[in-house]
């Protein structure tokens, strides 16, 4: 007899994300407010870079990053991750997007879920959590809960089997 279960996991598309940055690109160019303050973003091999000749413009692009990812579905928690690099006449910003639920993260997740619900099985592995239960229900819960935690990276749930 099968168990119903699912994963937890911490994956973007890196299609959306590549949509998210091509779109900021696009209203950083055509907006009044960064015309002759060189901004511009990049992104390649899951880091995005934002570049600006003033910190009020690197901020005001991060704002524009994330509600392009707002809008694509994609975890502006992806985007905690980063470190800072100044000169004088430049301020730049590299997003390090990282996949897969680290072991720190796991544990939480797992206290969390044990703490809350007696009946649920979980296994890490591959970076990602299995989290097997006897109910639909049960399971159903365990999605609420994680979500409505301070859980700080960004998670993902699917893999459903019944």
């Amino acid at each position: 007899l099968t168990m119903p279960t699912f994963d937890i996991t911490s994956e973007f598309d890196p299609q959306e994300v590549s949509n998210a940055v091509d779109q900021t690109h696009r209203e950083i160019s055509n907006r009044y407010d960064f015309r002759d303050t060189g901004t511009i973003i990049s992104y390649n091999e899951n880091t995005i870079t934002l570049k600006s000749s003033t910190s009020e413009r690197l901020a005001a692009s991060e704002q524009v990053l994330k509600e392009k990812f707002a809008k694509r579905n994609v975890s502006i928690k992806f985007l905690v991750d980063f470190k800072d690099e100044s000169t004088p006449s430049e301020f730049k910003r590299f997003y390090n997007l990282k996949s897969g639920i680290d072991q720190d993260s796991s544990k939480k997740i797992i206290a969390l879920i044990r703490e809350n619900n007696k009946k649920i099985q979980c296994s890490y592995q591959n970076q990602q959590i299995r989290v097997t239960g006897k109910k639909r229900d049960d399971l159903q819960e365990v999605i609420q809960l994680v979500k409505e935690s301070k859980i700080e990276i960004p998670l993902n749930y699917g893999n459903f089997r019944d």
